[in-house]
């Protein structure tokens, strides 16, 4: 029949054919379509660009507008217009512009302009013709695409000349395309944040909103409609006043700009740094930075300008200012304040202060590279530089007056008359153990655990075991763990037996000195 459009699955098929090298004439038998309808189609498909594996990919609309199934007719009196969309596009980009109010602009210099929704209709078949990915119209400065590469480049340790793999972060703006590309170890939470900062200060501004993957390093629990994002994203996008909004699971073409600029990237930077061995992470980053910035001084295909132009022209300026300080990660754990009136950092072996009125209290602990916070019900409690000495304190006096009533329970007393129940060189190691710290709080728990061990060992042993440690350490007293071992090792060569010990005990001290 006249005028009949052919289907979108043969169309796609007879694409297929042509691209696994059959001829148009096969192409015409096999699919029953004349010669010159194939011939129609090719041509408009090859003008595309696009592989076969994309067109299979795109949707029946979208494969619509892309072969322009729905004439518009346009004549020569139309063809100014078409030189000026591009133009137009790159105006429609900026914020507050509408396509009425550049057709308002024309009118004034063309009195003859077509009417506007006239040229709202030339405006979009002009559209269809460029590229898929293209017809998106972001608005300067509103978003920003990030997203790792799924291939990846290396460095060589120049030690042991092992091989070590690197992921490959990209960050798009969407009114320019203007990229940002930086190897890093891995797509962990710490590297990617760390990632999504540098190239914010990159770009000098902050974009409204983010738009990431459902990555585990963004998306604590992925959802279709309300994901919830990981405490430190949150935090980041505070720091920098901006939103992040995390794709659809399994929806690339929510980043489709992202998407393709990381295709573009295989070309332009990965192809490039193919050929060069790297040792260093800086200086592959470096080497990184010099293609992109290639990449983004190139112009775009069909267009008299660069991704770079486009970025100084319309979109830095709407950008918002970054603050006076990078954001730092944070980290977030839960703890209790102990009686000593400190709470406890596993990773840094390390304690700090709280005052004395929250013992006992479940804290949340927000630690970045150089502080420590505490809060209690959003209310921060404490403060501290983060101190990185295993086993160490880090004590606020005013944290710890010994006047409070919980010194009645654990006090210097308490511990001197307890270990002189035991020996005078258990008083007398006690005594030294007490005076080693600062306030005498600090080393309540140490004290315990020596003195508990009269429980498993006996008295006897271990007044024995601390003479013995006395006499190992005269001037210098090490950490309570290593003064007590070297007292037991001492009695344990002299007797020569473990019988005495039971086996269920660690005489070595194991948790006692946590």
């Amino acid at each position: 029949m006249a005028n009949t459009h052919l289907d979108m699955r043969k169309i796609k098929q007879l694409y297929r054919f042509y691209t696994q090298g059959v001829s148009k004439r096969k192409i015409s038998k096999r699919l029953g379509i004349s010669r010159n309808t194939v011939r129609k189609y090719l041509d408009l498909l090859i003008k595309s660009k696009l592989t076969s594996k994309e067109v299979d990919a795109l949707t029946f609309e979208e494969l619509r507008i892309l072969l322009d199934i729905d004439h518009t007719h346009v004549t020569t009196r139309h063809s100014y217009l078409f030189d000026l969309f591009p133009i137009v596009n790159k105006e429609l980009k900026k914020v507050g512009v509408t396509r009425y109010l550049v057709w308002e602009s024309y009118l004034q210099k063309y009195p003859d302009l077509v009417s506007y929704s006239r040229f709202c209709h030339l405006y979009k078949a002009w559209s269809r013709n460029q590229s898929p990915v293209m017809r998106f119209n972001h608005k300067a400065g509103d978003k920003m695409f990030v997203d790792f590469t799924g291939k990846k480049l290396s460095i060589i340790d120049p030690g042991t000349g092992e091989v070590k793999e690197l992921e490959v972060f990209v960050a798009v703006l969407g009114a320019s395309g203007y990229t940002y590309v930086e190897a890093c170890p891995s797509q962990k939470r710490e590297d990617f944040i760390g990632c999504m900062v540098n190239a914010l200060n990159f770009y000098g501004g902050v974009p409204k909103a983010i738009v990431t993957d459902n990555l585990k390093s963004a998306v604590t629990k992925s959802s279709k409609y309300e994901p919830i994002l990981n405490e430190s994203l949150l935090a980041m996008a505070t720091h920098y006043n901006t939103t992040v909004l995390p794709t659809r699971a399994y929806r690339p073409r929510d980043k489709a700009l992202v998407e393709n600029a990381v295709k573009i990237v295989y070309t332009r930077v990965f192809a490039p740094l193919g050929a060069t061995d790297f040792y260093t992470l800086g200086a592959l980053n470096t080497a990184i930075l010099e293609h992109t910035a290639v990449h983004n001084k190139t112009n775009f295909q069909s267009r008299n300008y660069s991704r770079l132009e486009l970025f100084e022209s319309i979109e830095k300026q709407e950008l918002t200012a970054l603050p006076v300080e990078s954001y730092r990660l944070r980290q977030y754990v839960m703890g209790t304040v102990y009686k000593t009136s400190h709470i406890y950092i596993s990773k840094d072996k390390h304690h700090y202060s709280v005052p004395y009125n929250y013992i006992g209290k479940k804290v949340r602990i927000i630690y970045t590279k150089d502080t420590v916070e505490i809060y209690l019900k959003q209310k921060r409690i404490a403060l501290h530089k983060r101190g990185l000495k295993r086993y160490g304190y880090t004590t606020d006096p005013s944290h710890m007056p010994s006047t409070h009533r919980y010194v009645a329970d654990w006090n210097p007393e308490k511990f001197l008359n307890w270990a002189d129940a035991i020996g005078d060189h258990c008083k007398t190691f006690i005594t030294l153990l007490l005076a080693k710290r600062q306030h005498p709080e600090q080393s309540y728990k140490s004290c315990a655990g020596v003195l508990g061990l009269a429980k498993k060992v006996g008295k006897d042993r271990l007044d024995n075991a601390c003479k013995r440690a006395l006499d190992y350490e005269r001037i210098n007293y090490q950490s309570v763990k290593g003064i007590l071992e070297k007292g037991l090792d001492a009695i344990q060569e002299d007797t020569n037996t473990e019988s005495n010990i039971p086996k269920h005990t660690n005489i070595r001290g194991g948790n006692y000195y946590k």
